[in-house]
């Protein structure tokens, strides 16, 4: 099949492009207002843009409502800080309730009975249960225009000043757990799936001096 986006033509009871682009993972992103307040909210379009030094971006559609800026967006362009906490198959429920719309006023952390517990380099608060969380400073946002002003994203970037994972997810070999941590991930329509599997395929022409980042370029002759 084919169809274009623009047109909705796709013929089908639901829109197939979400499945398309599968898994995504998900960006638990706490922050804190200038008033102090706490957010915290589940973003399925969640990514890595770089390792040296290291990037994330989530991108936020405008709030439903009124079109205005999501809480996460807000607070990380005022306050030039947020934290990614790692959501997994463990936290599901408690990620699901964070994606409530509720008022400016309301805690997540409180909403869905998640411990709250201090950053090291900024002030966005982490979750405690999560095993892995990064710490952030805002960089930029991109504003991608939608058909409709609800449908706008902010798409907003930061760097990564501090990382923060378990112990008990760091194996004898020194490497991240990602099975036993089992993160989930956005599929399309209502559909989440988790990583419960790892396999590992060497690289034609491998940089070794990457395998210490964990990159596995291939290098360009």
């Amino acid at each position: 099949m084919f169809y274009e986006p623009d047109k909705n033509d796709h013929g089908l009871p639901f829109n197939p492009f979400k499945s398309c682009v599968v898994p995504r993972p998900v960006g638990w992103i706490s922050t804190i207002s200038r008033t102090g307040r706490v957010n915290l909210a589940p973003y399925s379009q969640f990514n890595s843009l770089g390792y040296d030094p290291p990037y994330v971006m989530f991108s936020a559609s405008a709030h439903p409502l009124d079109a205005r800026r999501k809480d996460s967006v807000r607070n990380s362009e005022e306050t030039c800080e947020f934290v990614f906490n790692m959501a997994t198959w463990d936290l599901r429920e408690a990620v699901n309730t964070t994606s409530r719309y509720v008022d400016t006023d309301v805690n997540e952390f409180e909403l869905a009975g998640l411990e709250a517990i201090p950053s090291r380099l900024v002030k966005p608060p982490r979750v405690a249960a999560s095993p892995v969380q990064l710490e952030c400073r805002y960089h930029t946002t991109l504003v991608l225009p939608g058909h409709r002003p609800e449908t706008a994203f902010h798409v907003v970037v930061g760097r990564v000043v501090g990382v923060h994972i378990k112990d008990e997810f760091i194996t004898r070999d020194g490497k991240v757990d990602v099975v036993k941590i089992r993160p989930i991930a956005r599929m399309g329509y209502l559909d989440y799936t988790t990583v419960d599997s790892v396999f590992t395929m060497p690289i034609a022409e491998y940089d070794n001096r990457m395998a210490g980042e964990g990159q596995g370029a291939v290098l360009n002759k």
